[in-house]
Parts: structure tokens; C-alpha cells; sequence
């Protein structure tokens, strides 16, 4: 038995958690730069706002629906995730954090009613940090995404699915045929791994419901789609093909881009930037444990903004393998230089590491153009220091002397406070 704990409209509920004066109100949160919505409450979806919805596009229903934009705050949202997952892991013996927003939770020799833990386990997260949440529960990994999304569904469209699977939604306590009712009621596209295109393919060959895609032969899928697909089928079916993730497996490449603030046409404020991204991808590269042979630094211009284009990148081999943030931005400045033409507008730069390997591997020769330095320690601590303080506390000098100078940091206009990871930003009750 599997449940998966996610967090309804997160982004908008970390934010609500401490403006309650937002409750009620179509609310967007904005992804970089405030460019277009990426998560939105109730109120604003039934306002027809779709995902991925320019602002400036909809920055009118401000005046006349009292839509609120927000500036995404990643650093009060990863830290209200790790609070909401220290939570949901007293759902059972085993956890998967799938993303910031959702958690599987193994629920093997678990006993007892698993609506009415996985109600408590609910009810608790809601009390100590202010996230609702819907609980799905199943015999596969796929069934219980499935069923935290008619609990979702149930609780915002009353009358879409029966109230008793409100919230939180346990597919395996269900009959047979009350379980077929409800997937031949679901749209095959809600179904985990089901995507546009195959969601397109499966209804032009008539199977248009969740039901129908259950029925099918899990060989025929195969022969006609892919084994991954077969796999889905056999999950829906009820026979468990995906297993508990206890950690995720190390990436094989890291990247940092970003959109600029404006745009940038100096090298010195794009070495700032490619400078501060290659230590972000190399901070990466030392949380997963890994060293990277080889970088790729890019920057490239708006294909939206009138004006010549600029499109270029470099592959950079290391001469040792690193994740020594100095020796990772040295190479990409040393890149950039090398695809740098000035007289272009560029808005967006980034740096990728690749050929990752196990830190632990090593790799002896002669230090010829960095003798004995081990900064292991000094990366250590920078890090630990990132941590406790926020991130960007401890930097590179080559990503700019402040913050105010550095005109290619992203647009955040309409950021609310860190409020639980920054102590300025603490709230105070005053009596």
C-alpha cells in the first residue's frame, strides 16, 4: 500500500500561511522575473487563468476580479516543504519526497483505518504549518496519485466524485465496482505518465477514460505504445511496478540558468552572472556529492524582442575533476570570454556541469596550475554558512561586490518576506 501526501496549490498556500488577509482571493504566484504564473489558487483558476499565464496578460483582473500576483519565494517555500514532509513521514514506516510538494509514504504493515490516519496526518500539517493537503491512498505508486487527484477534485468541484472520498481518497477500500465508476468518471489524462501526445494517441483509438486504459492488455500496450506505458497499465491494474525512492539518485548533469532582470550587454555584468550561476551549479554538484569534468556556459538573446540574435555556447573540459565553486566560475568566465561579442542585448545566460562522477573518486597527476590547494573544507564551510544564513550569504567576489549593483539579478517586485529563514523577516506578535 502506497499514499502520496500533496500540498493543494503550495506556492499560493506557503504564502497564505502568513497573509491570511489573502484567503478567499485569486491569488498567482510568478515565476522568474514575474513573467507568468505558476501556481494559482482556486479563485484564480476559476477565473479561467491557465498555467503558465503571462502576467502581463492578466495583470488587468488586479482592478477589475482583485487577482493578487506574487513573486515566487523559493526560499520560504523549500523551507515550509521540509516542514510539511517532517509531517507527512508519520503517515508510515518508509517516505519518498517526490517533489516540494509532494510525498509517497509506504504504508506497509500499517494498521488500523488508513482514511482516518491519513485524516489526522492531514489534520496536523494544516495546524503546524498552514498547508492543506489531500491524501491518496492505493495499492500502486499510480493509483495513489490517482487518488489523491479525485480527493482534490471531490473537495473543489462538489458533486464530481462521492463525498466520502474528500480529501483524502483510499482506492483500495472501495468495490470493485464502485472503483470502476470512478475511473470510468476520470479522464485518461489524469493519469500519472500519461501525457498530451499519448493522451491524444489512446482517445483516437477510443480509450477516452481511466477505466478503459485499466482494461486494456498489458502485451497489446506494449506492441502499440512503450514498456513505460505498460507498466502504468499494469499499476492501474493493481500489480505494483514502481518502487519507494528513499533517495533519489544523483543527477548526471546540473544546470543553473536564469532569465536577466534586464538585458545585458557589458561582459563584466555577464561574467557577475555566469560567475554566480557556476557556483550555484557547483554548490549542487557538493550536496549531491559529485565532481563535474566538463561545463557548458551559454547566453543568448529574446527571440521575442526586436534586434540582432545572439545564440552561442562553449564546452569547457576541466583539467581535474571538481566541484570547487572558484575553479568551476574561473572555466565558465574563461568561456564566456571566448563566446562573448559585444553590441547584443542578451537576456539569459547559464552554466551547465556534465560528466558527473562520485566525489570520492580521485584522480592523481601533478598540480601544475594550482599546487596542493584542497579546498574541500572551504567549500564546506561556505556552504554550511549558505545554509544557516540564506543563500547568496557567501559568495564568489566575481559575482558582484552588492546585490544593488548588480543590475541582472532577476525581477522580483512583488516578493513577500523570507519569513521563516530570514530573521528580519521573522513576524512579530505584538500584544
Amino acid at each position: 500500500m502506497f499514499a502520496l501526501v500533496d500540498g493543494n496549490n503550495f506556492y499560493v498556500s506557503a504564502e497564505r500561511a502568513f497573509r491570511p488577509a489573502l484567503n478567499g482571493r485569486p491569488v498567482v504566484v510568478l515565476s522568474n522575473n514575474d513573467g507568468c504564473a505558476v501556481a494559482r489558487s482556486n479563485e484564480a483558476k476559476d477565473l479561467g487563468i491557465k498555467m503558465g499565464a503571462p502576467w502581463f496578460q492578466i495583470r488587468h483582473l488586479a482592478e477589475s476580479a482583485g487577482l493578487v500576483g506574487l513573486s515566487a519565494n523559493f526560499p520560504l517555500y523549500g523551507d515550509m516543504s521540509d516542514r510539511m514532509m517532517s509531517l507527512a513521514a508519520g503517515l508510515g514506516p518508509t517516505q519518498e519526497i517526490y517533489s516540494i510538494d509532494e510525498s509517497f509514504i509506504g504504508l506497509h504493515g500499517v494498521r488500523g483505518d488508513l482514511v482516518k490516519r491519513g485524516h489526522a496526518i492531514r489534520s496536523r500539517i494544516l495546524t503546524c504549518v498552514g498547508i492543506p493537503t489531500c491524501v491518496g491512498i492505493a495499492a500502486t505508486k499510480t493509483l495513489a496519485k490517482l487518488a489523491n487527484h479525485i480527493g482534490k477534485t471531490a473537495e473543489r468541484k462538489p458533486g464530481s466524485y462521492p463525498t466520502e472520498l474528500t480529501q483524502v481518497c483510499n482506492l483500495a477500500a472501495l468495490p470493485a465496482s464502485d472503483l470502476d465508476a470512478i475511473l470510468a468518471a476520470t479522464d485518461v489524462g489524469e493519469v500519472w505518465g500519461v501525457g498530451p501526445r499519448i493522451g491524444k494517441q489512446l482517445r483516437e483509438s477510443g480509450i477516452c477514460t481511466v477505466l478503459d486504459l485499466a482494461r486494456m492488455e498489458p502485451s497489446v500496450v506494449r506492441s502499440r505504445w512503450s514498456v513505460v506505458l505498460e507498466r502504468t497499465v499494469r499499476e492501474l491494474q493493481g500489480q505494483a511496478c514502481i518502487t519507494l525512492d528513499d533517495a533519489p539518485a544523483p543527477k548526471k548533469m546540473i544546470a543553473c540558468t536564469r532569465s536577466f532582470g534586464q538585458p545585458v550587454s557589458a561582459f563584466n555584468p555577464l561574467a557577475e552572472a555566469v560567475s554566480e550561476f557556476a557556483g550555484r551549479a557547483a554548490e549542487k554538484a557538493r550536496k549531491q556529492g559529485s565532481v563535474a569534468a566538463m561545463l557548458q556556459v551559454f547566453a543568448h538573446t529574446s527571440p521575442h524582442r526586436p534586434g540582432p540574435r545572439y545564440a552561442r555556447s562553449i564546452m569547457i573540459p576541466l583539467r581535474k575533476p571538481t566541484a570547487d565553486s572558484r575553479l568551476i566560475a574561473q572555466s565558465a568566465v574563461r568561456g564566456l570570454r571566448e563566446i562573448y561579442e559585444p553590441g547584443y542585448e542578451l537576456i539569459k545566460a547559464g552554466v551547465i556541469l556534465m560528466e558527473l562522477a562520485d566525489g570520492d573518486a580521485e584522480q592523481f597527476e601533478l598540480a601544475l596550475d594550482d599546487p596542493g590547494a584542497d579546498r574541500t573544507r572551504l567549500m564546506g564551510a561556505m556552504d554550511n554558512l549558505n545554509r544557516r544564513f540564506g543563500k547568496g550569504s557567501v559568495a564568489l567576489a566575481s559575482t558582484g561586490i552588492t546585490k544593488q549593483s548588480r543590475d541582472w539579478d532577476m525581477r522580483q517586485e512583488r516578493m513577500t518576506p523570507q519569513y521563516t529563514t530570514r530573521v528580519s523577516d521573522i513576524p512579530i506578535a505584538r500584544a
